[in-house]
């Protein structure tokens, strides 16, 4: 089953013609739009974009030996979604605050970047706490995030937003960010995991606060 898959194992099934990237991304799209009204973790989408890229990654395959295929980036097809605080060119970057929330960016953040590089296929961008500074995600742009088992209660923060999309199979996998616990609090309080790398080894460009 796709929700049951990791994102390699998506990338691997993709290679082997075992499943197309466009039916992937359609099943997460919709599953975004299934329980995205009542969770709000994803806060701006491209979802046209993605199935054209699916297409395109469905073509690629269909022109190439299994030899070739081989050779294809990592997650080559594979959806994903990144917290909102990371930017991504043509789409905004509020950081939660009412005061940039017009703010649109002109390029990607590093590691959007890379994700793009390594074949994955952005699906949209997730709330976030005001400035990232909670242990909740809340704000006055896009609202509060609720947990996918508990409306009543915290999906955590500061990636928030990516934990409650990621824990409701709306997104086979995320970018985060975490200083004091934003991406393990929220991994705790979904019930996903969440992994915080070693300093310096993700660049911040891109990135809030150090941008």
């Amino acid at each position: 089953m796709i929700f049951e898959k990791s994102a390699f194992e998506l990338a691997e099934a993709i290679k082997t013609g075992e499943i197309s990237s466009q039916e992937i991304v359609d099943r997460h799209i919709r599953k975004i739009e299934e329980v995205n009204p009542k969770l709000n973790a994803v806060v701006e989408t491209r979802f046209a974009e993605a199935m054209e890229l699916a297409k395109r990654a469905d073509e690629k395959i269909a022109s190439l030996d299994s030899a070739a295929r081989e050779t294809l980036p990592s997650l080559f097809g594979v959806p994903f979604t990144i917290k909102e605080m990371i930017a991504v060119q043509g789409m905004k970057s509020t950081w939660g605050s009412i005061h940039r929330k017009n703010q649109i960016m002109r390029q990607d953040a590093t590691v959007t970047s890379r994700l793009r590089n390594a074949g994955g296929i952005l699906l949209g961008t997730t709330n976030v706490p005001e400035v990232g500074f909670w242990f909740e995600c809340h704000n006055l742009v896009y609202g509060k995030t609720k947990n996918p088992f508990n409306l009543k209660r915290t999906s955590g923060g500061s990636s928030g937003g990516e934990g409650a999309i990621i824990a409701s199979g709306g997104s086979p996998f995320g970018v985060g960010s975490d200083i004091g616990g934003s991406i393990r609090i929220p991994a705790a309080f979904c019930g996903v995991f969440g992994h915080k790398p070693s300093e310096g080894l993700i660049p911040f460009t891109g990135h809030v606060p150090v941008y």
